[in-house]
């Protein structure tokens, strides 16, 4: 019956402990996307900032539903706290879905920026992390979005869904650029997003209200880092072999040559292996890929019924995934010297001591390292018709 007692009257004192920091939801300005951007005197933080009113309900007024702020400082932080002069609700951080760099940030070097993310209490690590390809990042968050409301869930869900069906772009999350970074045997790597059209046209709300936007955001492909620095950007062929070395191949499209046109090949599923090893004191890196895909489009008339043919198709699908691996290392190699796939990772992991008298020099050595690339692919499935309707069009 004590025992009771003292339970029922540490009750009140239970619950009042878990609600005394509580903030009310209105007295909260609720930060969906964050940029940064680099200034003569210090650093200009934008945040996207979501617009209740406008996103509960059905009453709307006719305004947008996020709202841009900017603030320059001295330091991010100061920066963060002097938008309370203009915004009249705590910047609150905790559902961040993006955070951008500006072009010109991230070459100078993102270290300082990624202090303060990490640092910062409230913010979680489940965002992606992206640089503005030819632009600030201020430009890049004042453009308004079509299909979704949210800018900053546009480009979310945009980097997942490319990831997933197209590959030449990557998801980075905080802890994953941080990790790759410190790591001594990988570089890391960000999509970068491109404004298109008018970027002065896409802060109007017309811009999203438009059939045909005047403006917009668009994925591009993979910027390469050195350390904490962007040091350049890889094409789309570059980049798709960066996603099939480092196995994030879910899904794409491949065009192989077809007697005269071409046919595209949906790979539907990817596994990449890689294996270190150290001959005669140098490092060595073989790396295996298996595919499989399905035709998904036929510009010439090849008869799909024959096995030879089929066979034929095999081996240029493999040729074509074997030039993206073998371009995107001939890429970073001689260009940016930068070792974005882990292979010093994998030659930590296998051989630990010879690990220690590389790491010094690894720069040098992945830029010399021998790669052995194997791929095997095969087409599983024709699609729903055996035989082209080119066949007869041209008949």
């Amino acid at each position: 019956m004590k025992k009771m007692l003292r339970v029922f009257l540490m009750l009140p004192v239970i619950c009042l402990s878990g609600c005394w920091s509580s903030i009310e939801l209105n007295k909260l300005a609720i930060v969906t996307a964050m940029g940064i951007d680099k200034t003569e005197d210090g650093y200009l933080v934008t945040v996207q900032i979501l617009n209740p009113s406008e996103l509960a309900g059905d009453a709307r007024s006719g305004r947008t539903e996020v709202v841009t702020f900017k603030k320059s400082g001295a330091t991010i932080y100061e920066a963060i706290r002097g938008l309370s002069t203009d915004v009249p609700r705590r910047i609150y951080v905790a559902h961040l879905r993006e955070v951008v760099f500006g072009e010109e940030m991230a070459r100078e070097g993102i270290g300082k920026p990624l202090d303060v993310l990490s640092r910062h209490k409230e913010i979680r690590s489940d965002f992606y992390m992206t640089v503005a390809k030819g632009s600030t990042a201020y430009d890049t968050l004042n453009v308004q979005t079509a299909l979704e409301k949210v800018p900053a869930n546009k480009v979310f869900d945009a980097l997942e869904n490319s990831e997933k069906r197209w590959a030449p772009t990557r998801t980075v999350t905080l802890d994953e650029l941080v990790s790759s970074i410190v790591s001594k045997g990988r570089e890391p790597m960000l999509t970068g997003i491109k404004v298109y059209g008018d970027p002065e046209s896409g802060s109007n709300v017309k811009n999203a209200q438009n059939i045909s936007p005047n403006s917009g955001l668009r994925l591009d492909y993979l910027g390469v880092f050195k350390r904490d620095k962007l040091v350049g950007w890889l094409n789309k062929n570059d980049s798709k072999g960066v996603s099939y070395i480092t196995d994030h191949v879910k899904s794409t499209a491949v065009n192989i040559p077809c007697e005269g046109d071409q046919i595209t090949v949906n790979t539907t599923s990817s596994k990449t292996k890689i294996k270190g090893k150290m001959e005669k004191g140098n490092p060595k890196i073989d790396i295996n890929v298996t595919s499989e895909g399905s035709i998904g489009e036929v510009e010439c008339t090849i008869d799909l019924t024959k096995p030879e043919k089929i066979e034929e198709l095999n081996k240029r699908y493999e040729k074509d995934i074997k030039a993206k691996i073998e371009g995107s290392i001939k890429t970073v190699q001689e260009k940016y010297q930068c070792d974005i796939f882990g292979f010093g990772e994998e030659i930590h992991r296998t051989d630990p001591k010879a690990w220690k008298r590389l790491e010094g020099n690894w720069e040098n050595e992945f830029a010399n390292l021998d790669v052995n690339v194997t791929v095997k692919a095969k087409i599983r499935n024709l699609g729903t018709i055996s035989e082209s309707f080119q066949k007869e069009i041209e008949e």
